[in-house]
């Protein structure tokens, strides 16, 4: 591992790298929300289906 060649690529991204336009930050934003509330969605589903199976049906 060569500390001074990882320091300055790190260095060198960082240089390159620009804020976001307020545009680009609600469209990350819309698509990151959708993917929390798609596997909070699986989540749920996969526990009802447990309680259903385990239980004999009633919740």
């Amino acid at each position: 591992m060569d500390v001074p060649y990882d320091l300055t690529s790190y260095v060198r991204v960082l240089k390159m790298a620009t804020t976001p336009t307020s545009e680009e930050f609600l469209q990350v934003s819309k698509i990151a929300g959708a993917g929390i509330l798609l596997v909070g969605l699986v989540g749920f589903l996969i526990g009802a289906v447990m309680v259903l199976l385990t239980s004999g049906g009633g919740i």
